[in-house]
């Protein structure tokens, strides 16, 4: 995997320390009886290159911490820095209809600066990396569930990011859609260098992708637990070292869930 380098203005270069840093974060929302804490003192760092997951029950605070990480929202408490802008895949592909594939790469392309001359080329590398070598010119309803996504995977690598931040971008798929395109995105990221922060709810695909598995707990979000993947790459989702640790997680789960319960 590449190493991601930072540049000084005398030209020297020096490995960044990490993609992503998370310090102390907390955020609120108003809410009927107040302000409502939904992250609480959260601290995270991923790692250049690192493949991390953020899991958690629904409502726990998953997709504000990628939103907060992404940007499009500050924290009540605590910094964020990331190495340059993250680019960011939704659960929807949030492609423009009106666009073809490869128009819609291209858009990345256009608001990079890059210029029209060199913009079909490299969506239609970019378009092959994902897998979709001559869909350049197809509608978006030409295309499958699956295929749509690879097409938004194909735009957010097009922002030229280090960090690719994902919000349960597979949740709508079919389990063999799912699994094809668990296969690409491993692929791409270890083809790439690329730091991926992924969020889900589904713990047997938080082992399946990640380096490192990072359990929240339940309002507010809290770090619970961190758990070091070392199963070798590449990994199937019913592999039984993969559904070994996918039980113990899924167990720490429970309990923050029946905590949460409690309250």
């Amino acid at each position: 995997m590449a190493t991601t380098l930072a540049k000084a203005a005398d030209g020297t270069e020096t490995p960044v320390a990490h993609a992503a840093r998370i310090e102390h974060v907390s955020k609120s929302f108003p809410g009927p009886a107040g302000q409502q804490l939904v992250l609480d003192d959260i601290s995270l760092d991923v790692a250049p290159g690192e493949f991390v997951t953020l899991l958690g029950a629904s409502g726990c605070g998953k997709s504000t911490l990628l939103n907060l990480v992404a940007g499009l929202d500050r924290p009540s408490a605590g910094s964020i820095t990331t190495d340059g802008r993250p680019a960011l895949m939704f659960q929807e592909h949030a492609l423009f209809p009106w666009l073809t594939a490869g128009k819609n790469v291209e858009l990345a392309l256009k608001l990079r600066g890059i210029a029209k001359t060199e913009r079909r080329e490299r969506a239609e590398e970019l378009l092959e990396l994902v897998r979709l070598k001559g869909a350049y010119g197809k509608r978006v309803h030409e295309l499958s569930g699956g295929m749509r996504q690879r097409v938004a995977m194909a735009r957010a690598l097009a922002q030229d990011s280090r960090l690719l931040l994902m919000d349960e971008p597979f949740a709508a798929l079919d389990a063999i859609t799912r699994d094809v395109l668990h296969d690409e995105l491993t692929r791409i990221w270890r083809e790439t260098g690329l730091s991926v922060l992924f969020v889900t709810h589904n713990v047997r695909e938080a082992v399946r992708l990640a380096q490192r598995v990072v359990l929240l707990s339940s309002r507010p979000g809290r770090i619970a637990r961190q758990w070091t993947v070392g199963i070798p790459q590449p990994r199937r989702i019913e592999d039984s070292e993969v559904a070994e640790l996918s039980r113990e997680i899924t167990e720490e789960l429970r309990g923050e869930i029946r905590r949460h319960g409690q309250h």
